[in-house]
């Protein structure tokens, strides 16, 4: 039951020692305070970089070419290797039953593209109806690449969001036709992407179609590759980095290339990296609590130093209570009341000033890295629940040595 009388005098107790309870609480105060902020802006770089990754699939291997740098078999050095579409095809063939979605592309990277009086440049993409979960692009309107289109070499096209809004200022571009080099493509979709519009600002259009129209024959820029995901990460990423392995090696067999020619065939894993980042998140996270309840700790010591304090200056009265048949439980629960008072009341306005600087501050904040930062209120709420309980146990010693106390040598002290 709520004893009014009881926290009133636990309040009066505690204004006479106003410099020092004020200081305690400033500890406690600041050290959730801190938590929040630190576990806030964790949360808000885990935001950022997933945004980053979300940009396109976690788990792609992309690969791409470059010129040898070591002689082999007889071939020299300086070689640059061409991807074709049969490079495509034998790599698809030896990991078919590990991949999601599979693509390759043939690109030009300043395209010009023409829509009535606008003109502008863009990275016109020839490439394959899996791009589009690769890519991770989402359909506005209309539709993503087709299989018949790519088998027909038709001249269609699908523009990203930043395309449609350069272009055809307010219209439905949807079955307009735009001119890429002069030539003429419809457009059957408008896609947009997380990448914003760097990725927006590109045009796709069917490989088959790109290399007719280029003159590139069977020769492809790059191709990427969604490994299926196992049940444990951990597995995943030695699963796709076994098969990044196999990937690379396959395509130096087919090209002649040294095993240990690093510039000639360059195979990207994004399961890899996500693995690096995340593991680099959870450290800074570890490294955020343990400064946070560094600073908490040292708020409980204060707590029970101030409760010492507070035993020392009420000897007497502890005495007198006890000489009046005051239980030594009774006197322990009137120390851990005042323990528990200040460590409350701190801890909730550290708690409530912390999360609404992050709810304030928290959308002003425009970092590709760091996106959102909050807390999990009951995280957050757990944690204050925790310190009370801390600084109950901080505020027992004092609290025992009250109640150890005897009557006849309180009464005595000065």
């Amino acid at each position: 039951m709520f004893d009014l009388e009881r926290w009133q005098e636990i309040f009066e107790t505690l204004s006479k020692n106003k410099l020092r309870t004020f200081l305690t609480g400033l500890s406690v105060a600041s050290g959730i305070f801190i938590l929040v902020i630190l576990l806030g802006f964790s949360e808000g770089i885990a935001n950022g970089v997933r945004s980053q990754f979300e940009q396109d699939a976690t788990n792609k291997i992309s690969v791409w070419t470059g010129v040898t740098t070591k002689g082999y078999k007889g071939l020299n050095p300086g070689r640059y290797i061409q991807l074709k579409n049969s490079t495509f095809d034998a790599v698809e063939n030896a990991y078919t039953d590990y991949f999601d979605y599979r693509t390759k592309d043939y690109m030009i990277w300043g395209g010009t593209v023409t829509y009535k009086n606008e003109t502008g440049n863009y990275r016109v993409r020839g490439t394959m109806p899996d791009n589009q979960f690769i890519e991770n692009a989402d359909m506005g309107s209309g539709r993503f690449i087709s299989q018949s289109d790519i088998d027909e070499s038709k001249k269609v096209a699908v523009i990203g969001n930043k395309v449609k809004t350069d272009l055809f200022k307010g219209e439905d571009p949807i079955n307009q036709n735009i001119q890429v080099f002069g030539m003429n493509f419809k457009v059957i979709g408008v896609f947009y992407d997380p990448g914003g519009d760097r990725e927006e600002g590109q045009v796709y259009i069917p490989v088959s179609t790109a290399q007719k129209v280029f003159n590139a024959g069977e020769n492809i820029r790059n191709m990427a590759f969604t490994v299926k995901m196992a049940d444990n990460f951990d597995d995943a990423v030695a699963m796709s980095n076994a098969i990044a392995l196999g990937v690379e090696q396959k395509i130096k067999d087919i090209h002649t290339v040294a095993p240990d020619d690093v510039s000639a065939v360059r195979v990207h894993n994004t399961l890899e990296e996500a693995q690096k980042i995340y593991s680099l998140i959870a450290t800074i996270k570890a490294v955020f609590w343990f400064v946070g309840i560094g600073t908490i700790i040292a708020g409980i010591v204060g707590v029970g130093n101030i409760m010492l304090i507070i035993v020392k200056e009420r000897t007497k009265e502890i005495g007198i209570r006890k000489a009046l048949g005051a239980l030594p439980m009774s006197i322990v629960a009137m120390i851990l009341q005042e323990a528990v008072f200040v460590t409350m009341f701190s801890g909730l306005f550290g708690l409530i000033f912390g999360l609404g600087l992050l709810e304030l501050v928290g959308p002003q904040i425009e970092s590709d890295f760091i996106k959102y930062p909050q807390v999990d209120f009951n995280i957050a709420l757990t944690t204050v629940f925790l310190l009370v309980f801390a600084g109950a146990l901080a505020g027992f010693i004092p609290a025992y040595r009250a109640a150890m106390i005897k009557p006849i040598d309180a009464l005595r002290d000065e």
